[in-house]
């Protein structure tokens, strides 16, 4: 329930007295005396799902912006013709509970911070999450995502263009594009301190050695977390769910690969940074459509008969903006998505042709390790570099004909060009008795014999 006071301007006393009593509210009214162009004061309960409607009614009534209204949450009403105004707007169950567009505009505004606060909570983020990414440490991360304030101008801007305020939407733009920006770039610094004073080497791999490897080559499941982000911002808008979930959500779409894309950079990986570049871009359009469009199913956009269209084109012209870039840009995460099931495919394939061949009698002393796929590493757009089968035996020396033996078993289950690498692993047990307590010892006592086609 909800406690409207409308202050009334000159000339509109009868007017807005009349829609209130058309609509059937109980209604108070006090004279206005200070002289400021005001004739009335109205005050009034009015079930949740007739705020909307009734400050529609009283816009087209002529009511507009020259009129002060403030709602206010009411605990509860007790009168009989108050309960016979809320059923009859209930229809019968709470579908139609949802927040007014007023009030959604002023939530959403709510939950844009001041720019200074917005800055320095997003800086302290992007240090944190840079932080974590180095160290590789999921529960710092997750830190970062918590303390990042980016639900609120998500919301904002597309609350602006299905409602018409500009002001909404400009604010809401500019905060989102600001603050990806100041996390790349305090990202940057961070991550080029940390390699000059040595935290992380020079010359290493640092997306295997930091698990980036998820954000810079970023597949099709990634759209998930940030189409959920989007439409569970809107649903905890207007329905009242907790804000603060939800603002987590929208930060693990754009923190970590904001970050992602500063330590690539600071380690002159460009096809990792582009790779995780797309994935900010890609989650910044996934979560403004999911939003843009779950507002506009959700009937928030102006009623009245010379409303709609204004903001129909402009709600129409920024979804198709949205869509296209996503389709463009989703297409590299389709071909890393294919590549993934590809990866899986032939690891799953090749194990099992390893342990057919070692199966034969002449490979009676060899054992299977680890069978692994590895990629080339060339960031975004990876591709199958080798595979790697790791024996284990009592023999010092490489087994002949192994290595050509598995590629011929490997290579048809690969869709191009492989390399196909046996490494050995000696094992020696010391000891009389091969007992629980014994020591086992394992080197790699030789390189790889390798295959290629």
């Amino acid at each position: 329930m909800r406690y409207l006071e409308i202050t009334v301007p000159e000339g509109k006393r009868r007017a807005v007295l009349d829609v209130l009593e058309d609509e059937g509210f109980d209604y108070v009214v006090s004279d206005e005396t200070s002289g400021r162009g005001k004739a009335a004061v109205v005050r009034f309960p009015v079930p949740t799902q007739a705020v909307e409607p009734l400050l529609d009614r009283l816009e087209r009534a002529g009511i507009g912006d020259e009129a002060s209204v403030v709602v206010i949450n009411a605990e509860t009403v007790v009168s009989e013709e108050f309960a016979t105004l809320r059923e009859r707007y209930s229809r019968g169950g709470q579908t139609g509970s949802r927040t007014s567009r007023q009030v959604l505009r002023t939530k959403a505004d709510e939950l844009t911070p001041p720019f200074a606060i917005y800055t320095v909570m997003l800086l302290i983020s992007a240090v944190v999450a840079t932080a974590g990414l180095l160290a590789d440490s999921p529960a710092v991360v997750i830190g970062a995502m918590v303390i990042a304030p980016l639900l609120g101008p998500a919301l904002a801007a597309n609350v602006g263009i299905v409602t018409g305020d500009g002001r909404l939407k400009s604010t809401g733009f500019t905060y989102q594009i600001a603050g990806v920006t100041m996390v790349i770039v305090a990202s940057v610094a961070l991550a080029m301190l940390a390699r000059l004073a040595g935290l992380e080497p020079a010359g290493v791999d640092i997306v295997a050695a930091t698990e980036l490897e998820e954000r810079v080559a970023p597949n099709l499941f990634s759209l998930a977390v940030a189409l959920g982000a989007g439409i569970a911002g809107i649903l905890s808008l207007t329905r009242g769910f907790s804000e603060a979930i939800v603002g987590v959500m929208i930060a693990a779409a754009l923190i970590p690969p904001s970050a992602a894309v500063g330590i690539t950079v600071a380690w002159g990986m460009s096809g990792a940074a582009i790779g995780a570049a797309g994935l900010v871009v890609v989650n910044l359009l996934s979560i403004n459509l999911a939003a843009l469009a779950t507002l506009w199913i959700a009937g928030y956009r102006p009623q009245g008969p010379f409303d709609v269209s204004p903001t129909r084109t402009p709600t129409y012209t920024y979804a198709a903006i949205f869509g296209i870039g996503l389709l463009i840009l989703a297409a590299p995460l389709a071909g890393v998505t294919l590549l993934d099931f590809h990866t899986t495919e032939l690891q799953s394939a090749a194990e099992s042709e390893v342990n057919a061949v070692l199966a034969e009698p002449q490979y009676d002393e060899l054992e299977s390790d680890e069978v692994a796929v590895e990629l080339d590493g060339d960031y975004p757009t990876q591709s199958v570099d080798r595979v790697v089968v790791t024996v284990s035996g009592r023999e010092p020396g490489p087994e002949p004909g192994l290595a050509d033996r598995l590629y011929k078993a490997i290579g048809p289950h690969s869709d191009g060009p492989l390399v196909v690498e046996v490494q050995y692993v000696v094992a020696e047990e010391r000891g009389e008795n091969a007992t629980a307590e014994a020591t086992i010892e394992r080197g790699r006592r030789t390189a790889a014999a390798e295959s290629r086609p």
